[in-house]
């Protein structure tokens, strides 16, 4: 895997947040702490050339770390096909956590082509697994 893309920090673009909120709106321990990330975070890196996978960390020292499990946040965030669409399912939301903190959003997609966008928050279903 190419390394990450480095990126001007910049904050969460809207589909980025309402993904983050609609994945961290699931009931697992630390998704509150989490969930208090958000207005601190800001995007680093993307994972690839033009990819909406991204690396995501708090502006430092601005909020604390969450009592959460390092790697994938324990929710099941699935991403559902449009009307018409061939697949019924168009990929999954992973949300990465590190050392308490939010790290990724990682859009794995079904399919032949990279999406160019995230889905929008009311096309993803959750289930803490």
């Amino acid at each position: 895997m190419a390394p990450p893309v480095p990126v001007t920090p910049r904050k969460l673009n809207s589909d980025e947040r309402a993904v983050l909120e609609k994945v961290l709106s699931a009931r697992f321990p630390g998704a509150d702490g989490l969930k208090a990330q958000l207005d601190a975070c800001e995007v680093v890196a993307q994972w690839a050339e033009d990819s909406v996978s991204v690396d995501i960390q708090p502006t430092p020292a601005a909020v604390p770390a969450a009592d959460a499990v390092n790697g994938p946040a324990p929710a099941v965030a699935v991403v559902q096909g449009l009307p018409g669409d061939d697949l019924l399912l168009e990929g999954e939301i992973l949300v990465w956590v590190a050392g308490g903190y939010l790290s990724g959003i990682e859009y794995a997609w079904f399919g032949d082509a990279m999406p160019t966008r995230l889905p929008s928050a009311d096309r993803i279903t959750i289930e803490v697994e």
